[in-house]
């Protein structure tokens, strides 16, 4: 599907991922509704794409209120026109501990903004989406659905989640219009941590360590995943780090397990 013309939903879109994502649809003519949580942050988002000639509405909601998504959908209509796709690409990220230590309240909060929101997202908008000409639907899981990371277990716990939950829906979909994509990325310069609240282990001298590691910048990924989206791929890796542990995992899912852990152990000291 072109995104030439269409209207697309993109969750999170205040900062980071969202706002790149944002930007490079308008940048290919799209219409986009901007949903976060942060109207401030949203009002920067629209700025930006206004000034790349782009049109977007914006719409503060909570995407784990299952009220305020279900009303989503008729908003989005009525200021911009019937949705053709929704990227659901808003998560967080857990406190950098171990399961012995992490709270129940952080964990749930993890699952409900990681999956349920998607899971809402997709049940609002999905009947719309399979009455327009095509349509697309893009979920954003990670490398941490297949590469276990300690410290974020159940982050990537509600992120396998999300990447079963696209695979099936994928296949539910099959014949339909509607085309579906899991994206897995690795680790995409944005600021993660500080949107999920969450502060670095062992403060500046980590996160300056973390910086060391490659990453991949966001309009970088913004532009694989929309043209995951035209190419209508159903599943694509972003980050050569994503990809190398994609493949790994698969032959050697131990040997991955250690090689993470060993990476990892001093931000769990």
């Amino acid at each position: 599907m072109k995104v030439n013309g269409k209207v697309v939903v993109v969750t999170g879109a205040g900062n980071g991922m969202g706002r790149e994502l944002t930007l490079e649809l308008v940048r290919r003519g799209a219409k986009v509704a901007a949903v976060d949580m942060r109207a401030d942050f949203l009002v920067e988002t629209k700025e930006l794409a206004t000034k790349l000639g782009g049109t977007v509405e914006t719409f503060v909601v909570d995407i784990t209120d299952a009220a305020a998504v279900a009303v989503l959908p008729q908003k989005v209509t009525d200021a911009l026109g019937a949705p053709d796709a929704l990227l659901n690409n808003a998560g967080i990220i857990q406190p950098f501990v171990k399961i012995i230590d992490l709270e129940i309240a952080a964990a749930a909060k993890v699952m409900a903004v990681n999956f349920t929101g998607p899971f809402l997202m997709v049940k609002a908008f999905l009947p719309g989406l399979l009455t327009r000409p095509e349509a697309h639907i893009l979920n954003v899981s990670s490398m941490g659905a297949y590469a276990p990371v300690p410290g974020q277990s159940v982050y990537g716990a509600s992120k396998a989640a999300v990447m079963l939950f696209t695979e099936g829906l994928y296949s539910e979909l099959m014949g339909t219009n509607v085309g579906v994509t899991v994206v897995f990325p690795g680790a995409i310069a944005t600021n993660i941590a500080g949107n999920s609240g969450i502060a670095m282990p062992g403060g500046a001298d980590a996160a300056a360590a973390s910086s060391n590691i490659k990453m991949t910048a966001a309009p970088v990924a913004a532009q694989k995943m929309v043209n995951a989206i035209e190419a209508n791929n159903p599943r694509i890796t972003v980050g050569s780090d994503a990809t190398m542990l994609d493949r790994i995992t698969r032959i050697n899912p131990i040997f991955a397990a250690k090689m993470i852990a060993k990476q990892m152990a001093s931000l769990l000291k």
